[in-house]
Formats: C-alpha cells, structure tokens, sequence
C-alpha cells in the first residue's frame, strides 16, 4: 500500500530523506548477504535508484524504509546466484533466502541492529588507518557524501574518494569478517570504534582548521552514531561514556561563538545558553555508565564525569575544579598522555593556583607529541598571565597563534597577546 501520489520534486525529497537514515541499515543488511561493504553500497545505491524511477510514478510507500531494504536483499540475492561460486554462497546464506524473496521488513529487528553492529566493527577496523575508518563511518554510516566529508575536513574530494576507495579495497583483500569480534579482540576493536566517533566529534566541536571554530553538522553526526552504538551495546560502559560525554560538550554549542562567530572560552560562557535537555541526556547516559562499570573506571566514563562537573556548576565560580583535577589524575594512571597531562595542569591551575599549574606545564615542554600543539603555549601563556609574567605571556600566545591552522582561534590568541602588551 501507498500514499496518495506525490509531486515529482516531493518524492524526490522523500527518497532522498529516507536513504539519508535508513542507508546504514540497508548497506548493513546487504553485507550480511554479500560480505563486501563496498558492493553492499552499491546495491543500496541502486536501490535508491529504483526509489527515484518508481515513488514519483506510484506513491510513496507506506513503510519506505522497508520498501528500500527488500529491493537492495533481492538485488544482493540476485547477485549472489550471478557469481561462480554460487554454491558455496548459498550454503552461507541458507537455502530458503534462494527460493523466497525477501521479506517486506525483516522479521526479526534485532538482526538488523546485529548487522549495524558488524558494520560500525568493519567500518572502524584497526587494519585501516585512521583517515580512511573517519571516511568510511562518515560515508556508509554517517550517510554523507564526499563532497559533505571532504567540506568537514576541508580536503579535496578527491582525497576522501580514494581514502574511501581503498579502505572498501583493503577490507576486501584481506578478507575482514564482517562480525562483531568477542573478547580481547572486541575490547580492542571497540576503543577503534569509539576514538573515530570522538574525532569526528572533535572536528566540529573545535575544527583544526579553517575560518569557522564550529561545525555543528559533524557534532551532531557524531552524536548520533554515539547514540546508536549505546542503544546497540547497553552493557559497554565506555560506549555509554562516550555517549555521556558528547551530550555534555554538545550542550555547550550555542555558547561557544559570539555574535560574529568568535570563540568564547568557558569561562566567559553564558550557561543559561547551555542546552539542559542535552545535559539531562548525558547524566542519563553517564548514570547508565557508572551502573555498567565493574572495577576502575575506563577512559571515557572518567571523561564524562570531568564533563559533568562543569555541567553541574550554574557558574565558572560554581565549578569543582578539585573534582575534576582528581578526575584528571585517574584518567592519567588510566590513559596516560601528554593532552591528559596538560588538561589536568589546567584543572590544578583552578584549584591549586597557577604557580603548582606551570611546573607540570615546564615538564611537558619537551613532549615531541606536543611540539607543534598550539594549546601548550596557549595553556602556559594563560598561567603566565594570571602570575604577572605578561612579557613571557605574550610571547607563548604569538607562538600559539602561529601553531593554531584555525583562522577564529588565531584571532583569539592574538588578541590574548595583544592584551599581555596593554
């Protein structure tokens, strides 16, 4: 059954509209059939295609989402008997699924929250570098074209094409499972899955380069994939940190640009622009955190508790930076890095004063990983600053300026500087 008949240009949109959000299950479904990711996209683009002939001619179908899913099966099905070696495909995918088609719906939806599952592992898997798992989650379970992806991260498109291109050829030489992997290979695999979510995350959340200090579209396009994963792993506690700590920092967007899209640092935030229905979201997901963690807390739930500490305070004064500093020493003996250490130099700073700040900050100087981070000379500068060393303070801010490829962030530190002189 069918909607009444659409324009042309509206059944466009729907078709358009539906393959946006239900490509990842689509292209998840058909894998589990054809065991390629980069032929299972394929078929869904066909299947699109079959949508654009037929929903301007004959309705839009009451279950579009269902409509899509059995035209892609039935043309990976059909694919399957095409190939050589038919006989051992159809041993793999059970008999019945050569002499029936495919359902309307799958009859199970569980199966098809498994198939996301196996597609966000295969998407993420550690043989790929990670450019390329950013581009493929992006592109097969982010639902955005190369032109979008490329835009977000500011390369060519032909970039991102062969970045994509090659990793759906790597999965395919070398023959990657498509599965959900168990033990100390899932535990591996899964700090894969969440680092790419949280770097696309943290490309819209403070972009590394060009002229806008925010790029909402890939904020939200990370928290949606974080979202899913929770409702598809409700026993991971890292999968639900994650979760919890997006919906914190998300809450924070409208309060982090000023009227001409300036940064505005935390501290000079308005929190009554902070987004409390996001805020209320991530406890939630942080509450489900802590009920799912046995033993320490891993990485991402210890974020997400530094997160809610500053959600929790109605003011930069309100803040329990004295939490958030012991929150920040876990997370070093838990995932110990030089970022780690300079955020809990930035904690200690608020809570312990400056002076104890800046002798954790020296030792990092000499950190090759920190060598061309503009956020050490910004952090020192700040501490240099807030002693009366306004010379060295101005001198560290310059340098940060000059590191930061981020056009808004430059002008921010700058103007750092330029006070430092004043």
């Amino acid at each position: 059954m069918t909607t009444s008949q659409p324009s042309r240009s509206d059944a466009r949109t729907s078709v358009e509209t539906v393959f946006r959000l239900e490509s990842p299950r689509i292209i998840a479904g058909v894998t589990r059939v054809v065991r390629d990711v980069g032929i299972a996209e394929e078929i869904a683009q066909d299947a699109l295609v079959a949508a654009l002939e037929q929903w301007p001619r004959d309705g839009v179908p009451d279950n579009p989402g269902a409509w899509l899913m059995a035209i892609a099966r039935r043309k990976a099905v059909d694919l399957v008997r095409r190939r050589e070696n038919y006989a051992r495909k159809l041993a793999e995918i059970g008999r019945d699924l050569s002499e029936t088609a495919p359902p309307e719906e799958p009859s199970d939806p569980e199966d098809i929250d498994d198939d996301l599952l196996r597609l966000v592992f295969t998407t993420c898997h550690p043989v790929l570098s990670a450019e390329a798992r950013t581009a493929l989650t992006l592109r097969l379970l982010g639902g955005l074209t190369t032109p979008e992806i490329a835009r977000a991260f500011l390369v060519p498109e032909a970039t991102v094409a062969q970045r994509i291109v090659r990793a759906k050829r790597t999965l395919a030489t070398k023959n990657i499972a498509f599965e959900v992997p168990y033990g100390p290979d899932r535990e591996a695999r899964l700090g894969s899955v969440l680092d790419v979510i949280y770097l696309i995350f943290n490309e819209g959340y403070a972009a590394t380069a060009g002229d806008d200090w925010l790029r909402p579209s890939l904020c939200e396009d990370a928290l949606r994939l974080a979202r899913l994963l929770s409702a598809l792993m409700p026993k991971e506690p890292e999968v639900h940190g994650l979760a919890a700590l997006l919906e914190f920092q998300a809450s924070r967007t409208a309060a982090r640009t000023g009227p001409r899209g300036e940064p505005v640092l935390l501290k000079d935030q308005n929190r009554s622009r902070w987004n409390r229905m996001l805020i209320a979201r991530g406890i939630k997901a942080l509450t489900r955190a802590e009920a799912t963690t046995v033993g320490a807390p891993g990485p991402y739930v210890l974020q997400a508790g530094i997160a809610a500490c500053h959600a929790h305070a109605y003011s930069y004064e309100e803040t329990d930076w004295r939490a958030i500093a012991t929150l920040y020493a876990l997370l070093a003996a838990r995932a110990p890095s030089p970022v780690v250490e300079l955020n809990r130099a930035v904690a200690v700073s608020m809570a312990e004063g400056p002076a104890l700040a800046l002798a954790i900050v020296d030792t990092l100087t000499g950190e090759p990983a920190l060598h061309d981070y503009h956020l050490l000379p910004s952090v020192r500068g700040d501490l240099l600053a807030r002693l009366g060393r306004t010379t060295e303070a101005r001198a560290e801010f310059e340098r940060a300026a000059a590191l930061t490829r981020n056009e808004r962030e430059r002008e921010l530190l700058l103007e750092r500087a330029r006070e430092c002189g004043s």
